[in-house]
């Protein structure tokens, strides 16, 4: 006789296998869910929900894991019912109501588990240094001020108001140029090197036609502002306080021209600060700067070739043909203060309704290429419209500055080297400047748009200078004017410091070159 032979499950044991299977399903639901960390769950937001939706509730099996998502087996197995049914079929199957239970707990403790991972994650991140966090804050000041440029006058209406109050006209992006100072202001310090003794180093000039390289380096190491820090690791830039000027005065031999002295100071300090400091090696010097008004301040920093080559170098003598590099270097307006403080009758100009009966006016040496060429043309002419002289005649009634003030147009022709500080006496006269010069890269010329407020004449055009000042009309005259107005403020040395001063657009200069610089300090 045939025997039959039992399957080893009976059919009584269904019941019992059916809840063992969905333990299985919630023991490895409940596992990936307490696993999983925030990133995987952004990711697992992209499922498509069709796939939820394909099959009922009722057809989960062990098997459904392989199929749908985590989260997918996450959201349905945790609802009230689910639960409630779990419950029961497991109290039918020999009581195992306690491993239900675990698992719920697990599920509803879900989510201070996944905080307390990203907690963990997050405090085991590597703390950034100061030189990171210092490269962040230039990041975040990049973006704003290429939001503030990107703003049209609907989006920020303070900004707008803004461009009404610095004079939008003579800015290439007044929004861009007023977002930039203030990310200065808020962020920007500098470490002022203390190595060197005065004179030559921590002094300079503040009283002659250097005046401005004196006055910079008084009020870096003086005044009051908020840009110098004591904390090298806290500064953007480094400055290093040594006068040109001094270096002139101290070191050179008269009528030697041997510039050698001026650049082994130069070689020497550098070489101090790189074996005493860090901050120079770790950049090759690219986020240090000097400071130097005189004509050979281009020589001296030739003691030292990173120096010259990576660092910013803020120059009168700002000439493309020698050297001067825009992308990184400053120009330096000129400044001649006699007895330190702007001459009398330039402090109070007359309204900008007065009558200025001379179209243009200038009066100095033989200095340079340029002037020369001036004078051969316009020199002695007794034309009232364009006074020309080598020296004001003793018999003159007007003085220099009264000469200035009683013109539409003052002429700034280079001497020896490109810079004039005829051209800022001009601006405070609210006298249109007009520049004869070569290679001359005009300060602040990274923010304003000197068309706005000056005219410049090629040299080769100077035969013809009546024909084109008298051609400018008066309209136009009349927008020029109002420009030298605008900017006059920004070529002021105050004591102390005022917002937009000339002290606060050569920091803002360095400010900008030091923005284009990115990642370069090292942790």
């Amino acid at each position: 006789m045939e025997t039959k032979r039992h399957s080893p499950y009976s059919v009584s044991m269904l019941p019992s296998i059916s809840v063992l299977l969905l333990c299985s399903v919630l023991i490895a639901s409940a596992y990936y869910f307490c696993s999983y960390d925030s990133s995987s769950l952004d990711l697992l937001h992209f499922a498509p929900r069709s796939q939820f939706e394909s099959s009922g509730e009722g057809s989960r099996s062990s098997a459904a894991a392989s199929v749908f998502p985590v989260v997918e087996l996450r959201t349905k197995v945790i609802t009230s019912n689910q639960i409630q049914a779990v419950r029961s079929a497991a109290r039918s199957a020999d009581g195992s109501a306690v491993v239900i239970n675990r698992l719920r707990r697990n599920a509803t403790s879900s989510s201070s588990t996944t905080a307390a991972a990203i907690d963990l994650k997050r405090k085991s991140r590597k703390p950034i240094s100061r030189g990171e966090e210092l490269e962040r804050g230039l990041a975040r000041a990049r973006a704003s001020i290429r939001r503030a440029a990107m703003a049209a006058d609907h989006q920020n209406s303070s900004i707008g108001r803004v461009e009404e109050f610095i004079g939008g006209s003579v800015y290439r992006n007044s929004r861009a140029f007023y977002q930039s100072y203030v990310e200065m202001e808020k962020r920007m310090k500098v470490y002022v090197y203390k190595e060197g003794e005065p004179p030559i180093v921590h002094d300079g000039p503040c009283k002659d036609i250097y005046t401005i390289e004196g006055r910079f380096i008084h009020e870096m190491e003086h005044g009051a502002g908020k840009f110098r820090t004591e904390d090298p690791e806290r500064a953007h830039v480094y400055f290093m306080p040594f006068s040109v000027t001094w270096m002139v005065k101290y070191l050179y031999t008269p009528l030697s021209y041997n510039l050698t002295p001026l650049r082994h100071f130069v070689a020497d300090y550098v070489s101090v600060i790189s074996t005493k400091h860090p901050f120079w090696n770790r950049t090759l010097g690219a986020d240090h700067f000097m400071l130097a008004c005189h004509d050979w301040g281009p020589h001296a920093s030739r003691g030292s070739p990173l120096l010259n080559h990576n660092s910013i170098r803020v120059l009168c003598n700002a000439n493309t043909s020698e050297g001067f590099t825009p992308r990184k270097d400053v120009s330096l307006p000129e400044i001649h203060l006699y007895g330190g403080n702007i001459p009398t009758q330039l402090r109070s100009p007359p309204p900008p309704s007065s009558h200025r009966p001379h179209l243009a006016f200038f009066a100095g040496g033989l200095h340079g290429p340029i002037r020369p060429i001036l004078l051969r043309h316009w020199k002695d002419r007794n034309d009232t419209d364009l006074r020309v002289f080598e020296y004001l005649p003793k018999a003159s009634p007007l003085d220099y500055h009264t000469f200035m003030l009683r013109s539409k147009f003052c002429l700034c022709p280079s001497g020896h080297e490109v810079a004039s500080p005829r051209i800022v006496e001009a601006i405070y006269a609210e006298c249109v400047p007009v520049i004869l010069s070569e290679s001359y890269v005009l300060p602040f010329s990274d923010v304003l748009r000197w068309e706005a407020f000056s005219v410049q004449v090629g040299v080769s055009e100077i035969p013809r200078l009546k024909e084109i000042l008298g051609g400018i009309g008066e309209r136009e005259y009349l927008r020029l004017k109002s420009g030298v107005r605008s900017v006059r403020r920004h070529f002021v040395l105050n004591q102390p410091a005022k917002r937009f001063d000339v002290f606060h657009m050569i920091l803002h200069s360095v400010w900008l070159r030091r923005l284009d610089l990115k990642n370069l300090v090292v942790a």
